[in-house]
């Protein structure tokens, strides 16, 4: 049986279980979120960061 995790949704679970738990992490969280977005929309997703 092989298990293949993706970065998306891993990165989703853990993001929503840090805020049930802190909801003042709710800012961070979105902020690295957009601020990673928007570096991977500048530079591209061919091989960076994650792919």
């Amino acid at each position: 049986m092989n298990i293949h995790l993706s970065f998306g949704p891993l990165v989703a679970l853990i993001a929503g279980i840090l805020i049930l738990v802190m909801p003042r992490l709710l800012n961070f969280i979105i902020a690295i979120y957009l601020i990673v977005i928007g570096l991977v929309g500048l530079f591209g997703s061919h091989g960076w960061p994650f792919s």
